[in-house]
Protein backbone atom coordinates (compact mmCIF):
# COMPACT_ATOMS: atom_id res chain seq x y z
CA UNK A 1 0.00 0.00 0.00
CA UNK A 2 0.73 3.43 -0.81
CA UNK A 3 1.61 5.68 2.27
CA UNK A 4 1.98 9.44 2.80
CA UNK A 5 5.76 10.39 3.13
CA UNK A 6 4.52 12.30 6.82
CA UNK A 7 1.79 9.54 7.66
CA UNK A 8 2.06 9.73 11.56
CA UNK A 9 5.23 9.39 12.31
CA UNK A 10 6.51 12.02 15.10
CA UNK A 11 10.56 12.88 14.59
CA UNK A 12 12.97 10.74 16.40
CA UNK A 13 14.18 12.37 19.72
CA UNK A 14 17.96 13.35 18.71
CA UNK A 15 20.84 11.35 21.06
CA UNK A 16 23.07 13.58 22.36
CA UNK A 17 25.77 11.36 21.81
CA UNK A 18 25.63 8.77 19.23
CA UNK A 19 28.82 7.63 19.61
CA UNK A 20 28.38 6.34 23.40
CA UNK A 21 25.06 4.99 22.11
CA UNK A 22 26.49 2.84 19.57
CA UNK A 23 28.85 1.59 21.75
CA UNK A 24 26.13 0.63 24.28
CA UNK A 25 24.59 -1.70 21.60
CA UNK A 26 28.40 -3.14 21.36
CA UNK A 27 28.88 -3.52 24.86
CA UNK A 28 27.14 -6.84 24.97
CA UNK A 29 30.23 -8.28 23.44
CA UNK A 30 32.90 -7.29 25.73
CA UNK A 31 33.91 -10.42 26.73
CA UNK A 32 34.94 -11.03 22.78
CA UNK A 33 36.54 -8.18 22.62
CA UNK A 34 38.52 -7.28 25.41
CA UNK A 35 40.59 -10.30 24.83
CA UNK A 36 41.40 -8.80 21.00
CA UNK A 37 42.49 -5.49 22.58
CA UNK A 38 44.72 -6.99 25.59
CA UNK A 39 46.89 -8.95 22.69
CA UNK A 40 46.83 -6.17 20.36
CA UNK A 41 48.25 -3.46 23.64
CA UNK A 42 50.77 -6.75 24.53
CA UNK A 43 51.78 -7.26 20.51
CA UNK A 44 53.09 -3.96 20.53
CA UNK A 45 54.34 -3.83 23.92
CA UNK A 46 56.14 -7.02 22.68
CA UNK A 47 57.75 -5.18 19.72
CA UNK A 48 59.39 -2.13 21.98
CA UNK A 49 60.47 -4.55 24.21
CA UNK A 50 62.27 -6.44 21.75
CA UNK A 51 63.96 -3.79 20.06
CA UNK A 52 65.01 -1.91 23.45
CA UNK A 53 65.95 -5.71 24.93
CA UNK A 54 68.22 -6.03 21.26
CA UNK A 55 69.96 -2.72 21.82
CA UNK A 56 70.58 -3.30 25.43
CA UNK A 57 72.23 -6.39 24.15
CA UNK A 58 74.05 -5.52 21.24
CA UNK A 59 75.55 -2.50 22.93
CA UNK A 60 76.49 -4.95 26.06
CA UNK A 61 78.09 -7.83 23.63
CA UNK A 62 80.35 -5.07 22.56
CA UNK A 63 81.99 -4.78 26.34
CA UNK A 64 82.46 -8.81 25.49
CA UNK A 65 81.08 -9.57 29.21
CA UNK A 66 80.83 -12.91 30.41
CA UNK A 67 77.84 -15.32 28.80
CA UNK A 68 76.30 -15.98 31.54
CA UNK A 69 75.70 -12.24 32.11
CA UNK A 70 73.50 -11.93 28.66
CA UNK A 71 72.41 -14.99 28.71
CA UNK A 72 69.07 -13.87 30.34
CA UNK A 73 68.80 -10.78 27.47
CA UNK A 74 69.35 -13.17 24.48
CA UNK A 75 66.25 -15.57 25.66
CA UNK A 76 64.34 -12.32 26.37
CA UNK A 77 64.79 -11.45 22.41
CA UNK A 78 63.90 -14.98 21.35
CA UNK A 79 61.04 -15.20 23.50
CA UNK A 80 59.60 -11.58 22.31
CA UNK A 81 60.37 -12.36 19.16
CA UNK A 82 58.19 -15.51 18.82
CA UNK A 83 55.65 -14.28 21.04
CA UNK A 84 55.44 -10.46 18.81
CA UNK A 85 53.95 -12.49 15.97
CA UNK A 86 52.24 -15.20 18.28
CA UNK A 87 50.55 -11.88 20.23
CA UNK A 88 49.90 -10.25 16.47
CA UNK A 89 48.24 -13.51 15.10
CA UNK A 90 45.77 -13.40 18.53
CA UNK A 91 45.24 -9.93 17.93
CA UNK A 92 44.14 -10.44 14.65
CA UNK A 93 41.94 -13.54 15.06
CA UNK A 94 40.33 -12.44 18.24
CA UNK A 95 39.79 -9.06 17.47
CA UNK A 96 38.04 -9.74 13.89
CA UNK A 97 35.75 -12.69 15.51
CA UNK A 98 34.78 -10.66 18.53
CA UNK A 99 34.42 -7.73 15.89
CA UNK A 100 32.37 -9.58 13.32
CA UNK A 101 30.26 -11.16 15.74
CA UNK A 102 29.38 -8.10 17.16
CA UNK A 103 28.79 -6.27 14.03
CA UNK A 104 26.44 -9.06 13.32
CA UNK A 105 24.54 -8.97 16.28
CA UNK A 106 24.30 -5.05 15.68
CA UNK A 107 23.00 -5.46 12.61
CA UNK A 108 20.12 -7.15 13.15
CA UNK A 109 19.05 -4.64 16.34
CA UNK A 110 18.99 -1.93 13.04
CA UNK A 111 16.64 -4.19 11.23
CA UNK A 112 14.50 -4.90 14.34
CA UNK A 113 14.32 -1.16 14.92
CA UNK A 114 13.85 -0.64 11.07
CA UNK A 115 10.63 -3.46 11.12
CA UNK A 116 8.19 -1.63 12.84
CA UNK A 117 8.60 1.55 11.23
CA UNK A 118 7.00 -0.53 7.80
CA UNK A 119 5.25 1.03 5.61
CA UNK A 120 4.12 4.19 7.02
CA UNK A 121 7.62 5.15 8.83
CA UNK A 122 9.88 4.35 5.90
CA UNK A 123 8.58 6.72 3.36
CA UNK A 124 10.43 9.24 5.64
CA UNK A 125 13.59 7.73 4.49
CA UNK A 126 15.03 7.15 0.55
CA UNK A 127 15.55 3.69 -0.27
CA UNK A 128 19.03 4.19 -1.17
CA UNK A 129 19.63 6.02 2.20
CA UNK A 130 18.20 3.00 3.92
CA UNK A 131 20.45 0.67 2.30
CA UNK A 132 23.63 2.77 2.82
CA UNK A 133 22.38 2.64 7.05
CA UNK A 134 21.96 -0.57 6.84
CA UNK A 135 25.09 -1.43 5.05
CA UNK A 136 27.76 1.56 5.29
CA UNK A 137 26.64 2.66 8.69
CA UNK A 138 26.75 -0.24 10.18
CA UNK A 139 29.94 -1.28 9.57
CA UNK A 140 31.15 2.08 10.89
CA UNK A 141 30.78 0.02 13.98
CA UNK A 142 33.45 -2.75 12.80
CA UNK A 143 35.71 0.65 12.15
CA UNK A 144 35.34 1.84 15.16
CA UNK A 145 35.94 -1.29 17.30
CA UNK A 146 38.83 -2.36 14.75
CA UNK A 147 40.21 0.56 13.28
CA UNK A 148 40.00 3.25 16.91
CA UNK A 149 39.32 1.87 19.84
CA UNK A 150 41.95 -1.32 19.55
CA UNK A 151 44.47 0.49 17.94
CA UNK A 152 44.02 3.70 20.59
CA UNK A 153 43.91 1.24 23.36
CA UNK A 154 47.43 -0.12 22.45
CA UNK A 155 49.20 2.98 21.62
CA UNK A 156 47.95 4.00 25.27
CA UNK A 157 49.88 1.27 26.47
CA UNK A 158 53.08 1.49 24.42
CA UNK A 159 53.20 5.48 25.68
CA UNK A 160 52.81 4.86 28.95
CA UNK A 161 55.34 2.01 29.01
CA UNK A 162 57.90 3.81 26.95
CA UNK A 163 57.37 7.09 28.94
CA UNK A 164 57.41 5.29 32.34
CA UNK A 165 61.03 3.50 31.54
CA UNK A 166 62.55 6.29 29.84
CA UNK A 167 62.07 7.77 32.93
CA UNK A 168 63.49 4.87 35.05
CA UNK A 169 66.44 5.34 33.33
CA UNK A 170 66.59 9.07 32.68
CA UNK A 171 64.08 11.62 34.18
CA UNK A 172 64.20 14.52 31.89
CA UNK A 173 64.55 12.31 28.74
CA UNK A 174 61.20 10.46 30.28
CA UNK A 175 59.32 13.93 30.27
CA UNK A 176 60.67 14.52 26.90
CA UNK A 177 59.73 11.60 25.48
CA UNK A 178 56.19 11.50 27.17
CA UNK A 179 55.26 14.84 26.15
CA UNK A 180 56.12 14.40 22.57
CA UNK A 181 54.04 11.15 22.74
CA UNK A 182 51.21 12.97 24.12
CA UNK A 183 51.50 15.65 21.32
CA UNK A 184 51.33 12.98 18.11
CA UNK A 185 49.17 10.81 20.28
CA UNK A 186 46.35 13.60 21.09
CA UNK A 187 46.97 16.30 19.97
CA UNK A 188 47.42 15.26 16.28
CA UNK A 189 44.72 13.21 16.22
CA UNK A 190 42.31 15.53 17.41
CA UNK A 191 43.23 17.79 15.22
CA UNK A 192 42.44 15.13 12.30
CA UNK A 193 39.32 14.32 14.41
CA UNK A 194 38.16 18.26 14.20
CA UNK A 195 38.85 18.96 10.92
CA UNK A 196 37.02 15.55 9.43
CA UNK A 197 34.08 16.00 10.90
CA UNK A 198 32.51 18.09 8.54
CA UNK A 199 33.87 16.72 6.16
CA UNK A 200 33.03 12.90 7.11
CA UNK A 201 29.32 14.49 7.48
CA UNK A 202 29.27 15.59 3.87
CA UNK A 203 30.79 12.61 2.81
CA UNK A 204 28.18 10.48 4.05
CA UNK A 205 25.83 12.33 2.42
CA UNK A 206 27.11 12.46 -0.90
CA UNK A 207 27.04 8.83 -0.44
CA UNK A 208 23.57 8.21 0.54
CA UNK A 209 22.62 10.02 -2.22
CA UNK A 210 24.59 8.69 -4.95
CA UNK A 211 22.78 4.95 -3.10
CA UNK A 212 19.61 6.85 -3.63
CA UNK A 213 20.34 8.56 -6.92
CA UNK A 214 21.66 5.26 -8.04
CA UNK A 215 18.30 2.70 -6.80
CA UNK A 216 16.70 5.15 -9.01
CA UNK A 217 18.61 5.24 -12.13
CA UNK A 218 18.10 1.16 -11.74
CA UNK A 219 14.47 1.15 -11.16
CA UNK A 220 13.50 4.05 -13.47
CA UNK A 221 15.71 2.54 -16.53
CA UNK A 222 13.00 2.21 -18.54
CA UNK A 223 11.32 5.42 -17.66
CA UNK A 224 14.29 7.77 -18.23
CA UNK A 225 15.06 5.59 -21.70
CA UNK A 226 11.30 5.99 -22.70
CA UNK A 227 11.76 10.07 -22.17
CA UNK A 228 15.42 10.33 -23.16
CA UNK A 229 16.12 11.42 -19.91
CA UNK A 230 19.36 8.70 -19.50
CA UNK A 231 21.85 11.49 -20.04
CA UNK A 232 20.57 13.52 -17.27
CA UNK A 233 20.44 11.18 -14.85
CA UNK A 234 24.13 9.65 -15.89
CA UNK A 235 25.02 13.41 -15.18
CA UNK A 236 23.57 13.69 -11.67
CA UNK A 237 25.32 10.49 -10.50
CA UNK A 238 28.28 11.42 -11.99
CA UNK A 239 28.39 15.20 -9.98
CA UNK A 240 27.37 13.05 -6.98
CA UNK A 241 30.77 10.57 -7.67
CA UNK A 242 32.76 14.23 -8.36
CA UNK A 243 31.76 15.13 -4.72
CA UNK A 244 32.64 12.14 -3.00
CA UNK A 245 36.17 11.96 -5.08
CA UNK A 246 36.90 15.32 -3.54
CA UNK A 247 35.92 14.98 -0.62
CA UNK A 248 37.84 11.60 -0.56
CA UNK A 249 41.58 13.87 -1.61
CA UNK A 250 40.46 16.21 1.13
CA UNK A 251 40.32 13.49 3.76
CA UNK A 252 43.30 11.74 2.18
CA UNK A 253 45.58 14.90 2.18
CA UNK A 254 44.46 15.76 6.05
CA UNK A 255 45.25 12.38 7.03
CA UNK A 256 48.92 12.69 4.95
CA UNK A 257 50.08 16.20 6.88
CA UNK A 258 48.97 14.32 10.04
CA UNK A 259 50.87 11.05 9.79
CA UNK A 260 53.63 12.86 8.65
CA UNK A 261 53.35 15.53 11.31
CA UNK A 262 53.77 12.11 13.92
CA UNK A 263 56.67 11.07 11.59
CA UNK A 264 58.48 14.31 12.32
CA UNK A 265 57.74 13.85 16.42
CA UNK A 266 59.33 11.08 15.84
CA UNK A 267 62.46 12.24 14.78
CA UNK A 268 62.56 14.89 17.01
CA UNK A 269 61.99 12.48 20.09
CA UNK A 270 64.66 10.56 19.31
CA UNK A 271 67.16 13.02 18.61
CA UNK A 272 65.98 14.74 21.45
CA UNK A 273 66.15 11.84 23.89
CA UNK A 274 69.78 10.76 22.04
CA UNK A 275 70.99 14.39 23.03
CA UNK A 276 69.90 14.14 26.36
CA UNK A 277 71.04 10.53 26.97
CA UNK A 278 74.33 11.77 25.56
CA UNK A 279 75.37 14.63 28.01
CA UNK A 280 73.89 12.12 30.93
CA UNK A 281 76.55 10.14 29.64
CA UNK A 282 79.37 12.45 28.95
CA UNK A 283 78.71 13.31 32.50
CA UNK A 284 78.98 9.87 34.15
CA UNK A 285 75.23 9.92 34.84
CA UNK A 286 73.85 7.01 32.48
CA UNK A 287 76.06 3.60 31.77
CA UNK A 288 75.94 3.16 28.00
CA UNK A 289 73.80 0.43 27.38
CA UNK A 290 70.92 2.80 28.74
CA UNK A 291 71.83 5.09 26.14
CA UNK A 292 71.35 2.88 23.25
CA UNK A 293 68.27 1.68 24.98
CA UNK A 294 67.08 5.18 25.17
CA UNK A 295 67.57 6.11 21.49
CA UNK A 296 66.22 3.14 19.99
CA UNK A 297 62.94 3.23 22.31
CA UNK A 298 62.16 6.67 21.59
CA UNK A 299 62.13 5.72 17.84
CA UNK A 300 60.03 2.66 18.11
CA UNK A 301 57.86 3.69 21.13
CA UNK A 302 56.32 5.94 17.96
CA UNK A 303 55.65 3.03 15.93
CA UNK A 304 51.92 2.22 17.83
CA UNK A 305 51.51 5.45 17.44
CA UNK A 306 51.19 5.69 13.54
CA UNK A 307 47.91 4.31 13.12
CA UNK A 308 46.41 7.36 15.27
CA UNK A 309 45.74 10.27 12.20
CA UNK A 310 43.99 7.36 10.17
CA UNK A 311 41.65 6.23 13.42
CA UNK A 312 40.85 9.75 14.04
CA UNK A 313 39.18 10.14 10.93
CA UNK A 314 37.44 6.46 11.21
CA UNK A 315 36.14 8.11 14.56
CA UNK A 316 34.68 11.03 12.99
CA UNK A 317 33.15 8.50 9.68
CA UNK A 318 31.99 6.65 12.75
CA UNK A 319 29.89 9.58 14.68
CA UNK A 320 28.15 10.61 11.73
CA UNK A 321 27.33 7.15 11.21
CA UNK A 322 26.46 6.68 14.80
CA UNK A 323 24.20 9.92 14.51
CA UNK A 324 22.39 8.41 11.54
CA UNK A 325 21.73 5.20 12.77
CA UNK A 326 20.35 6.74 15.92
CA UNK A 327 17.93 9.06 13.95
CA UNK A 328 16.82 5.57 12.69
CA UNK A 329 16.78 3.72 15.81
CA UNK A 330 15.00 6.41 17.76
CA UNK A 331 12.19 6.65 14.94
CA UNK A 332 9.19 6.10 16.87
CA UNK A 333 7.09 3.53 15.05
CA UNK A 334 3.82 4.76 14.07
CA UNK A 335 1.94 2.01 15.60
CA UNK A 336 3.03 0.57 19.19
CA UNK A 337 1.42 -2.32 20.59
CA UNK A 338 -0.36 -1.86 24.22
CA UNK A 339 0.90 -2.69 27.75
CA UNK A 340 -1.15 -5.23 28.19
CA UNK A 341 -2.49 -6.64 24.47
CA UNK A 342 -6.18 -7.73 24.85
CA UNK A 343 -5.95 -11.55 23.28
CA UNK A 344 -7.45 -11.91 19.45
CA UNK A 345 -8.98 -15.15 18.94
CA UNK A 346 -8.91 -16.49 15.55
CA UNK A 347 -11.66 -17.95 13.92
CA UNK A 348 -13.23 -19.14 10.50
CA UNK A 349 -16.04 -16.57 10.32
CA UNK A 350 -15.72 -13.10 11.66
CA UNK A 351 -17.27 -9.29 11.04
CA UNK A 352 -16.04 -5.88 11.16
CA UNK A 353 -17.32 -2.47 12.66
CA UNK A 354 -15.44 0.35 11.53
CA UNK A 355 -17.65 3.41 13.75
CA UNK A 356 -16.83 6.85 13.29
CA UNK A 357 -13.09 6.41 11.47
CA UNK A 358 -11.18 9.72 11.72
CA UNK A 359 -7.06 9.02 10.44
CA UNK A 360 -4.60 12.38 9.96
CA UNK A 361 -0.96 11.85 7.86
CA UNK A 362 0.20 14.09 9.99
CA UNK A 363 -0.95 15.72 13.92
CA UNK A 364 -1.61 19.19 12.02
CA UNK A 365 -2.69 18.08 8.83
CA UNK A 366 -6.45 17.74 7.28
CA UNK A 367 -8.21 14.19 8.27
CA UNK A 368 -7.68 11.67 5.41
CA UNK A 369 -10.73 9.73 6.84
CA UNK A 370 -13.25 11.55 9.02
CA UNK A 371 -15.99 9.85 10.24
CA UNK A 372 -16.13 6.80 7.99
CA UNK A 373 -18.30 4.02 9.09
CA UNK A 374 -18.55 0.29 7.78
CA UNK A 375 -19.79 -2.99 8.54
CA UNK A 376 -17.88 -6.14 7.05
CA UNK A 377 -20.72 -8.92 7.60
CA UNK A 378 -19.08 -12.41 8.32
CA UNK A 379 -18.27 -14.42 5.16
CA UNK A 380 -19.34 -12.06 3.08
CA UNK A 381 -17.88 -9.82 -0.20
CA UNK A 382 -17.99 -5.81 0.20
CA UNK A 383 -16.81 -3.58 -2.68
CA UNK A 384 -15.70 -0.55 -1.69
CA UNK A 385 -15.21 2.25 -4.68
CA UNK A 386 -13.28 5.04 -4.22
CA UNK A 387 -10.96 7.49 -6.24
CA UNK A 388 -7.82 8.08 -5.96
CA UNK A 389 -6.93 9.61 -3.14
CA UNK A 390 -10.08 9.34 -1.52
CA UNK A 391 -8.83 6.93 1.73
CA UNK A 392 -8.77 3.81 0.50
CA UNK A 393 -5.32 2.55 1.41
CA UNK A 394 -5.55 4.68 4.35
CA UNK A 395 -8.34 3.04 5.32
CA UNK A 396 -6.07 -0.17 4.37
CA UNK A 397 -3.55 0.30 7.07
CA UNK A 398 -5.65 1.30 9.63
CA UNK A 399 -7.69 -2.35 9.66
CA UNK A 400 -4.04 -3.39 9.40
CA UNK A 401 -2.19 -1.62 12.62
CA UNK A 402 0.10 0.24 10.30
CA UNK A 403 -1.72 3.52 11.34
CA UNK A 404 -3.23 5.14 14.19
CA UNK A 405 -6.75 6.50 14.03
CA UNK A 406 -7.19 9.11 15.87
CA UNK A 407 -10.41 8.59 17.06
CA UNK A 408 -13.86 6.28 16.28
CA UNK A 409 -13.68 2.19 16.64
CA UNK A 410 -12.49 -0.94 14.55
CA UNK A 411 -13.76 -3.85 16.29
CA UNK A 412 -12.71 -7.16 14.86
CA UNK A 413 -14.71 -10.76 16.95
CA UNK A 414 -15.88 -7.81 19.67
CA UNK A 415 -12.33 -6.33 20.37
CA UNK A 416 -11.15 -3.33 19.74
CA UNK A 417 -7.91 -3.46 17.55
CA UNK A 418 -6.25 -0.56 19.33
CA UNK A 419 -6.34 -2.72 22.18
CA UNK A 420 -4.54 -5.52 20.49
CA UNK A 421 -1.05 -6.35 19.30
CA UNK A 422 -0.38 -5.39 15.66
CA UNK A 423 0.80 -9.05 14.97
CA UNK A 424 -2.12 -10.65 16.29
CA UNK A 425 -4.25 -7.99 13.87
CA UNK A 426 -2.07 -8.91 10.84
CA UNK A 427 -3.17 -12.48 11.60
CA UNK A 428 -7.06 -11.73 11.24
CA UNK A 429 -6.62 -9.52 9.05
CA UNK A 430 -4.24 -9.31 5.70
CA UNK A 431 -4.53 -9.76 1.89
CA UNK A 432 -3.05 -8.14 -1.20
CA UNK A 433 -1.98 -4.51 -0.70
CA UNK A 434 -1.68 -2.21 -3.65
CA UNK A 435 1.86 -2.20 -3.47
CA UNK A 436 2.57 -6.20 -2.31
CA UNK A 437 6.30 -7.03 -3.49
CA UNK A 438 7.37 -10.28 -5.33
CA UNK A 439 10.31 -11.32 -4.13
CA UNK A 440 13.33 -11.98 -6.48
CA UNK A 441 13.49 -15.86 -5.02
CA UNK A 442 11.51 -18.73 -6.29
CA UNK A 443 7.94 -19.31 -6.07
CA UNK A 444 7.79 -21.67 -3.32
CA UNK A 445 9.56 -18.92 -1.23
CA UNK A 446 7.26 -16.59 -2.05
CA UNK A 447 4.29 -18.28 -1.04
CA UNK A 448 6.09 -19.69 2.25
CA UNK A 449 5.96 -16.24 3.32
CA UNK A 450 2.92 -16.40 4.89
CA UNK A 451 2.89 -19.27 6.01
CA UNK A 452 6.56 -20.62 6.45
CA UNK A 453 5.81 -24.41 8.08
CA UNK A 454 3.43 -24.73 5.06
CA UNK A 455 3.43 -28.52 3.59
CA UNK A 456 3.36 -29.28 -0.29
CA UNK A 457 -0.33 -30.28 -0.22
CA UNK A 458 -1.68 -26.71 1.38
CA UNK A 459 0.47 -25.05 -1.65
CA UNK A 460 -0.96 -26.83 -4.04
CA UNK A 461 -4.25 -26.14 -2.41
CA UNK A 462 -3.23 -22.29 -2.87
CA UNK A 463 -2.24 -21.79 -5.85
CA UNK A 464 -5.01 -23.73 -7.12
CA UNK A 465 -7.55 -21.66 -5.73
CA UNK A 466 -6.18 -18.58 -7.60
CA UNK A 467 -5.75 -20.61 -11.07
CA UNK A 468 -2.09 -21.12 -10.76
CA UNK A 469 -0.90 -24.74 -10.52
CA UNK A 470 -1.11 -25.19 -13.51
CA UNK A 471 1.20 -22.61 -15.12
CA UNK A 472 3.75 -23.22 -12.16
CA UNK A 473 3.33 -27.47 -13.01
CA UNK A 474 3.85 -26.22 -16.84
CA UNK A 475 7.56 -24.55 -16.17
CA UNK A 476 11.30 -26.20 -16.19
CA UNK A 477 11.69 -25.43 -12.36
CA UNK A 478 8.21 -25.73 -11.22
CA UNK A 479 8.16 -24.47 -7.70
CA UNK A 480 11.64 -23.44 -7.79
CA UNK A 481 11.14 -21.18 -10.50
CA UNK A 482 13.03 -17.80 -9.96
CA UNK A 483 10.57 -14.59 -10.19
CA UNK A 484 12.98 -12.31 -10.46
CA UNK A 485 12.82 -8.50 -9.14
CA UNK A 486 9.23 -7.85 -8.49
CA UNK A 487 7.80 -10.48 -10.23
CA UNK A 488 9.16 -8.96 -13.93
CA UNK A 489 9.41 -13.03 -15.12
CA UNK A 490 5.57 -13.19 -14.93
CA UNK A 491 2.99 -11.62 -16.28
CA UNK A 492 0.23 -9.29 -14.66
CA UNK A 493 -2.20 -11.64 -14.64
CA UNK A 494 0.11 -14.46 -13.02
CA UNK A 495 1.43 -12.12 -10.52
CA UNK A 496 -1.93 -10.86 -8.69
CA UNK A 497 -2.93 -14.69 -9.18
CA UNK A 498 0.46 -15.45 -6.88
CA UNK A 499 0.02 -12.66 -4.67
CA UNK A 500 -3.66 -13.93 -4.11
CA UNK A 501 -2.73 -17.68 -3.61
CA UNK A 502 0.04 -16.40 -0.77
CA UNK A 503 -2.41 -14.48 1.16
CA UNK A 504 -5.39 -17.41 1.14
CA UNK A 505 -1.84 -19.00 2.26
CA UNK A 506 -1.79 -16.80 5.05
CA UNK A 507 -5.29 -17.69 5.72
CA UNK A 508 -6.70 -15.02 7.54
CA UNK A 509 -10.25 -14.65 8.72
CA UNK A 510 -10.74 -10.87 7.19
CA UNK A 511 -9.23 -10.97 3.62
CA UNK A 512 -8.65 -7.42 2.02
CA UNK A 513 -8.09 -6.52 -1.52
CA UNK A 514 -6.56 -3.51 -2.60
CA UNK A 515 -6.45 -2.97 -6.31
CA UNK A 516 -6.23 -6.65 -6.80
CA UNK A 517 -6.84 -5.40 -10.79
CA UNK A 518 -4.99 -3.10 -11.24
CA UNK A 519 -2.76 -2.22 -14.75
CA UNK A 520 -4.22 -5.60 -15.97
CA UNK A 521 -5.53 -5.25 -19.07
CA UNK A 522 -10.05 -5.77 -19.53
CA UNK A 523 -9.90 -9.38 -20.21
CA UNK A 524 -7.07 -10.23 -17.60
CA UNK A 525 -8.47 -8.14 -14.77
CA UNK A 526 -12.32 -10.45 -15.90
CA UNK A 527 -10.32 -13.48 -15.27
CA UNK A 528 -8.73 -12.55 -12.34
CA UNK A 529 -11.52 -10.86 -10.73
CA UNK A 530 -13.49 -13.96 -11.13
CA UNK A 531 -10.76 -16.28 -10.06
CA UNK A 532 -10.60 -13.48 -6.72
CA UNK A 533 -14.59 -13.97 -5.81
CA UNK A 534 -14.15 -18.21 -6.18
CA UNK A 535 -11.07 -18.30 -4.04
CA UNK A 536 -12.53 -15.86 -1.02
CA UNK A 537 -16.46 -17.36 -1.57
CA UNK A 538 -17.51 -17.60 2.13
CA UNK A 539 -14.84 -15.63 3.81
CA UNK A 540 -14.97 -11.89 5.23
CA UNK A 541 -13.83 -9.90 1.98
CA UNK A 542 -13.23 -6.35 1.83
CA UNK A 543 -12.65 -5.57 -2.22
CA UNK A 544 -11.15 -1.78 -2.78
CA UNK A 545 -11.18 -0.65 -6.46
CA UNK A 546 -11.32 2.92 -8.46
CA UNK A 547 -13.30 0.95 -11.12
CA UNK A 548 -17.03 1.25 -11.12
CA UNK A 549 -16.94 -1.20 -14.58
CA UNK A 550 -17.54 -5.05 -14.29
CA UNK A 551 -18.11 -5.03 -10.34
CA UNK A 552 -18.01 -8.34 -8.93
CA UNK A 553 -21.92 -9.41 -7.08
CA UNK A 554 -21.31 -8.51 -3.65
CA UNK A 555 -23.04 -8.47 0.03
CA UNK A 556 -22.79 -4.42 -0.25
CA UNK A 557 -20.86 -2.07 -2.53
CA UNK A 558 -19.95 1.20 -0.88
CA UNK A 559 -18.27 4.16 -2.13
CA UNK A 560 -15.63 6.52 -0.35
CA UNK A 561 -15.14 10.29 -1.52
CA UNK A 562 -12.77 12.71 0.28
CA UNK A 563 -12.47 10.78 3.48
CA UNK A 564 -15.98 9.66 4.07
CA UNK A 565 -18.97 6.87 3.36
CA UNK A 566 -22.05 8.98 2.13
Amino acid sequence: MTLHADATVPAPARTPHPTLHLLRHLLPYWRRLLPAALASACSELAAAALMATAAWLITRAAEQPPLASVSLAIVAVRALALGRGALRYIDRLLGHDGVLRAVAGFRTRVYEALVPLAPAGTPAFRSGDLLTRLVDDVDAAQSLLLRVLIPAAAACTVAAGATTMAAVLLPQAGVLLGLLLATAGFLVPALVLTLSRRTSHADKQARAELAALTVDLTRGAADLAAYGARARAHERNLRACGRIAALERRTAWTTSVASTTVLLLQAAATIGVTWLALHAHAAGELPAVHLTVLAVLALVSFEALTPLPAAARHLAEARVSARRLADLMDTPPPVTDPATPAALTLRALVGVDITDLRVRHAPDGPPVLDGVSLHLPPGRLTVLLGASGSGKSTLIAALMRFVPYECGSIRVGGRELRDCAAADVRRVITGVTQDAHVFHTSIRANLLLAHPTATDPELREAVRKARLLTWIESLPDGWDTLLGENGSAMSGGQRQRLLLARALLADPPVLVLDEPTEGLDPETADAVLTDILHATHGRTTLLITHDPANLPPATQTLTLTHGRIP
